[in-house]
């Protein structure tokens, strides 16, 4: 069913690809793609950012197969393939983020486990990131390890996050939670390199917007106020010391350097509060770590690989050393 997934000539399909849905218990359609690399170092479940879909991450699909990986993936509710969840497809919506673990959950169940080769490990960007720290007492039994790209775990200083919590929370309260507060509805029009906050390489950005001209319904606009009421939540279950304590999954937390769209200094301090964390920034860098120029993705992949499948004697799974 490799229909299921869109090609430009950019951006072809990866080979080994296969495409499917699935359908959650409240009727929503999910759209899913894997990737058999025909490698032995098993499958990486990669999560995506908020807006993103599966065709933006070809071209990282292939350089893990040639690592060794297959790779399984899913468009998150509400964006790329999958459904959406308001009348206005622009609108990025969501009431809660335990809809995001819970949609995780069953792509584990009905597609990675039956139908993957392990051992399985995680690889997030962003908001798919901070869903794979809410998911941890689901994953801790199925994944070895997880590498977290550019987390949301806070806003930029720059950013007045207490005013935008409190109109998130207000807008929700009174029935508006399907407004934007910031932003607007740019569904389908793709914008210029000049100025982005995203990556410092021109090319890959110019393969993504080309992406957005080719196939504008895989994409939204701006978020809701629900969305960035049920973020905030989500950042602050996270955070709690309690359930910073109760984790034990090895993780490797990845940080751009020249981040502005999630708060560089958020990652270090989380990552540097956890028994299992590990942190690695990577200066210079803007937030989309696997969009970014070569000097700065490779250092992302190699991290991740080296992480992931650590030489023995160097690192173990009960006492890994910290990354940086």
């Amino acid at each position: 069913m490799t229909e299921l997934l869109r090609q430009i000539p950019e951006n072809p399909v990866p080979n080994g690809a296969t495409a499917g849905t699935m359908i959650t218990a409240d009727s929503r359609r999910i759209r899913y793609a894997c990737f058999s690399s025909g490698g032995d170092k098993g499958t990486v479940v990669l999560l995506q950012g908020r807006n993103e879909c599966i065709e933006k991450y070809f071209e990282t699909v292939r350089d893990l197969a040639a690592r060794g990986f297959s790779t399984a993936t899913f468009d998150w509710r509400g964006q790329g393939g999958s459904e959406r969840l308001l009348r206005d497809p622009r609108r990025g919506y969501i009431k809660s983020f335990d809809q995001y673990v819970i949609d995780l959950d069953q792509f584990f169940r009905e597609v990675v486990l039956p139908d993957c080769r392990p051992p399985y490990s995680v690889l997030a960007h962003s908001t798919g990131a901070l869903v794979a720290l809410l998911a941890i007492p689901d994953l801790v039994n199925r994944v070895r390890r997880m590498t977290l790209s550019a987390p949301l775990l806070d806003l930029p200083t720059r950013v007045p996050t207490s005013l935008i919590r409190k109109l998130a929370n207000l807008f929700y309260l009174t029935g508006l939670g399907s407004r934007y507060i910031i932003g607007a509805g740019r569904r389908g029009k793709p914008l210029p390199f000049l100025g982005n906050y995203v990556t410092s390489d021109a090319d890959r950005y110019a393969r993504n917007q080309a992406l957005v001209r080719a196939f504008p319904d895989l994409f939204i606009g701006a978020p809701t106020a629900a969305w960035l009421r049920a973020a905030f939540k989500a950042i602050d279950r996270v955070r709690d010391p309690a359930f910073m304590e109760s984790v034990r999954l090895p993780i490797l937390f990845l940080s751009a350097g020249a981040d502005r769209v999630v708060s560089t200094p958020a990652i270090e301090r989380y990552a540097t509060g956890l028994r299992s964390g590990h942190v690695l920034t990577i200066n210079g860098a803007r937030h989309e770590l696997l969009q970014e120029d070569d000097f700065y993705r490779e250092q992302a992949l190699a991290a991740f690989e080296a992480f992931t499948i650590p030489q023995p004697g160097n690192r173990t799974e009960a006492e890994p050393t910290r990354a940086g």
